[in-house]
C-alpha cells in the first residue's frame, strides 16, 4: 500500500482518478485521455497512465507537458508493450491545443511547480515558467472546444493551471474526484485489515 513517494508513483491516487473516470464518464475503456503538466515529477500522473494502460483499452493518450517536464522514458517504456498491443495512440506535445480539448474524454492536470523551472541560458526561469503555464493552463475559455460530456480532473492542490473559472462547470470533476478517494481509500484500508 502507498500513498504516495516522492515524485515516483502514487497508486492509490491512481485508483480513485479510475474510479472517477468509470463513475463520471461510466467507463474507461474507448476513452481519450489527456494527462496536462508537470508529467516528469507528477507522480500522480506516472502510476495513472501505468494503470489505464495496462488495464484498459484506451482510444488515445495525449501527454502535454513544457519544455523539459515531459513523461520520464522509463514509464514510456513500462507501457510500450500495452501501447502497442491495444493499439493504443500516445502523442507527446508541449501545448494544450483546441483540437486536443476537442478530442479529449478526460482532460487530466497536474501542477506546474516555478521552484523546478531553471534555465542554463541566462533566460528568466519566471519567463519560462509563465510562458509554459500559458500553453497549459486549463480554463473557462478553453473549455469551450470540449465536449458536453467530458471530465476535467486534478489531484489537487492546484495552482494556476487551473483557473477557478471551471469550478462551477459541470464537467469539473475535481471536486466529486475527492470524495470519491474517501470511498477508494476506506475500501484499500478494510481490504488491508480485514
Amino acid at each position: 500500500m502507498n500513498a504516495g513517494n516522492g515524485s515516483g508513483e502514487h497508486p492509490t491516487q491512481a485508483l480513485l482518478d479510475a474510479l472517477t473516470i468509470h463513475a463520471e464518464l461510466g467507463g474507461i475503456d474507448g476513452k481519450t485521455i489527456a494527462l496536462i503538466g508537470d508529467l516528469k515529477m507528477g507522480r500522480t500522473v506516472h502510476s495513472l497512465l501505468k494503470l489505464l494502460v495496462h488495464n484498459f483499452s484506451l482510444r488515445k493518450v495525449y501527454l502535454v507537458a513544457p519544455g523539459e517536464l515531459h513523461m520520464p522514458q522509463e514509464v514510456l517504456d513500462y507501457i510500450a508493450e500495452d501501447l502497442k498491443s491495444k493499439n493504443t495512440e500516445l502523442v507527446c506535445v508541449s501545448a494544450l491545443s483546441a483540437e486536443i480539448v476537442s478530442d479529449s474524454d478526460v482532460l487530466y492536470a497536474t501542477r506546474l511547480q516555478k521552484e523546478r523551472f531553471t534555465t542554463t541560458d541566462g533566460s528568466d526561469p519566471i519567463a519560462t515558467f509563465n510562458k509554459a503555464l500559458k500553453d497549459i493552463v486549463i480554463n473557462k475559455e478553453r473549455l469551450k472546444d470540449a465536449k458536453e460530456k467530458m471530465i476535467v480532473m486534478h489531484p489537487l492542490p492546484r495552482v494556476d493551471e487551473l483557473s477557478s473559472d471551471v469550478d462551477n462547470d459541470p464537467r469539473a470533476a475535481y471536486f466529486r474526484q475527492m470524495r470519491y478517494g474517501l470511498f477508494m481509500r476506506m475500501a484499500i484500508l478494510l481490504s488491508v485489515l480485514s
